[in-house]
């Protein structure tokens, strides 16, 4: 079996399991309590954990806070900043991922004014058109950092500049960027999500980085989860220490094979990228943008062919889908806001590479 949906979920990696061993079998303690050696070094890997993370973002060890995932870390920044402020106004892009486009939906339900940015044909935020959005009555601006079904990237920098001239909190959805791109927050966003397991770590795991305010100061968010006193006060209940292990270590290989790990998935979207045109020829079209995107990503449409057809057919031998894996049985509203047709969408496939995955017998199977 090839396995090429690294985009919905990544396997664990040997180093981070085992890694994680430890924590579940020796160092078992509870980090909340003080007194006794197994809970002190179970605080001591947490904070450990922390600086690992924090390696990755650019930004202080403190400004992590470890949660289930992005789709919690998502939740919790739209839902904490909302019940603190009088102001009634968020803008995100018409392409964002369910746990971002959910949540807005919901707090619309509440009261809330949404403002939904189309995005260009390669997926890509304009940030001029981020700006004229804002208004004084805007408090929240989210976009994702690359797009999970296209691999394109958004310019956050410029997004986040604008959002800090404008007094707006900046909140990007990280989960497909990490391991692809230097993730090193730009000056201006205030906060960001992502997921152990897009990096070959567990799943159930991930982090909200909470940025400081410019005088140094936490920025205030009403806890989605009460109940105690753990991460800074954020997000209450025991954490999961070998869950924590596994992300820290699947940042520390991030960080450490970044530059060989990124030459090997070029290396493989091109070879894949030339299978497909050589056995497909004028039957594929290519709805992934081919510059300023990720590699690894390549979303196709092969003429003619429903994707359920062909992935059912492909299944024995490779794993693929035809999307957001949180959004399965709804056709893709990434791919439509690009302005395919619901019959293009329909033949449309996604391959997501991992820089892990032998493809050398993909020409033999395709």
């Amino acid at each position: 079996m090839i396995y090429l949906d690294n985009n919905a979920t990544t396997k664990v990696l040997p180093e981070v399991r085992d890694a994680m061993v430890k924590y579940l079998t020796d160092e078992y303690g509870n980090p909340s309590s003080k007194y006794y050696q197994l809970a002190i070094n179970a605080k001591k890997s947490i904070d450990d954990a922390r600086r690992n993370v924090s390696k990755l973002f650019s930004c202080d060890a403190d400004e992590v806070i470890f949660t289930s995932g992005s789709t919690e870390s998502n939740n919790m920044i739209f839902k904490g900043l909302a019940d603190l402020t009088n102001k009634r106004h968020i803008i995100i892009s018409n392409i964002e991922h369910p746990s971002i486009m959910e949540t807005a939906k919901f707090l619309e339900k509440h009261g809330y004014r949404i403002t939904y940015i189309e995005v260009n044909s390669c997926g890509v935020v304009d940030p001029s058109k981020i700006e004229s959005a804002i208004d004084d009555d805007t408090f929240l601006v989210s976009t994702m950092w690359v797009n999970n079904e296209l691999g394109s990237i958004n310019d956050i920098s410029t997004m986040a500049a604008i959002c800090k001239n404008k007094g707006v909190y900046y909140h990007v959805d990280a989960t497909q960027a990490v391991g692809k791109i230097d993730v090193a927050l730009p000056n201006g966003v205030t906060s960001a999500s992502f997921s152990a397991h897009k990096i070959y770590g567990p799943k159930g795991v991930g982090a909200l980085i909470l940025k400081k305010d410019c005088d140094g100061i936490p920025i205030k968010l009403t806890p989605l989860i009460h109940g105690g006193e753990q991460e800074f006060g954020y997000r209450a209940g025991t954490q999961g220490v070998h869950n924590i292990i596994g992300l820290s270590k699947a940042c520390e290989i991030v960080l450490r094979d970044f530059l060989i790990n990124v030459k090997k998935i070029r290396e493989k979207e091109d070879i894949v990228y030339d299978l497909l045109k050589n056995k497909l020829g004028d039957q594929i079209v290519f709805n992934s943008p081919m510059t300023n995107k990720v590699a690894g990503v390549l979303n196709f449409q092969i003429k003619g062919v429903k994707n359920v057809i062909f992935l059912n057919k492909i299944s024995e031998f490779i794993a693929a889908s035809s999307g957001s894996a949180c959004s399965i049985t709804h056709p893709s509203y990434t791919l439509k806001a690009i302005g395919l047709t619901d019959s293009e969408i329909e033949n449309s496939i996604r391959f997501s590479l991992s820089p892990y995955e032998d493809i050398t017998e993909l020409e033999d199977i395709l």
